[in-house]
């Protein structure tokens, strides 16, 4: 088995455990339910990666354009160059799917759980993996971005993504250390809040350099001050698996 995988279940299957040895904030679903429901979406979200990112990334890589190879970087140097320029564009697409309406339609399915773990990481509506797809498939074209490079970036953000969604206390020193450089829970936890102000901050991905850059970063709240979830869908029976599939295309409530 390759690394990638390996790394990414690894980092799944520890998130989940440690998040119920030291929970960050008290749950209000059913920790199985929530993980199932989670992971169906995933299996859909998966298939339409399949489907129309991978295509149009391959048709990208094949244009043998983009920045960095006009550069001359040392091998690594690019590497490292392509993985930071590709987290950073992820940072735009995240801020437009909460300005676009279209686009926060699907991503609300995201934000929608009412709360916040490691699973939540994989609930995306697989619609929105299609939209996404070619702003992939532009990253990878316009940075010059090898397929090597890809996956080594899409490995570290599978791996973020579960690290800063989970519900791991971890010693408020040492998140803070690492929120200098890292999305971190307690940081990510603050996007997913239902107040607006408090969403529309730490829109990063793996770091947290583009929150620093834009002054989007916000670190002064109370774990347990935080609402997760959005504000018109606040009970269990709101965010069933047949409605989490069908919520994008119906009316939007503001509010509960």
């Amino acid at each position: 088995m390759k690394l990638g995988p390996v790394l990414v279940l690894g980092t799944l299957v520890a998130t989940l455990l440690l998040e119920r040895r030291r929970p960050l904030r008290k749950g209000r679903q059913n920790h199985l339910r929530r993980d199932i429901r989670n992971g169906s979406m995933a299996l859909m979200t998966m298939s339409a990666i399949a489907l129309t990112e991978k295509p149009l990334v391959r048709w990208a890589h094949g244009k043998g354009r983009g920045l960095l190879p006009r550069l001359g970087l040392p091998a690594w140097l690019q590497t490292a160059a392509a993985i930071v320029l590709l987290d950073y564009t992820l940072y735009l697409w995240h801020v437009l799917t909460h300005k676009v309406p279209l686009l926060w339609r699907l991503h609300r399915v995201h934000h929608s759980d009412l709360d916040l773990s490691a699973s939540t990481a994989l609930r995306f509506h697989f619609v929105e993996m299609i939209l996404s797809a070619p702003w992939r498939a532009a990253q990878v074209a316009l940075i010059g971005v090898s397929p090597r490079q890809l996956s080594a970036w899409q490995t570290l953000t599978t791996v973020a993504i579960l690290f800063h969604h989970s519900n791991i206390r971890l010693p408020l020193a040492l998140e803070r250390a690492l929120s200098r450089v890292v999305v971190t829970p307690r940081m990510h936890g603050i996007h997913h809040s239902v107040v607006e102000r408090e969403t529309d901050s730490n829109w990063g991905t793996i770091f947290s350099l583009p929150d620093y850059l834009h002054r989007s970063v916000r670190l002064d709240l109370s774990q347990q001050a935080i609402d997760i979830g959005v504000p018109a869908l606040r009970k269990g029976e709101e965010v069933t698996l047949p409605r989490l599939i069908a919520m994008p295309f119906g009316s939007q409530r503001l509010a509960a």
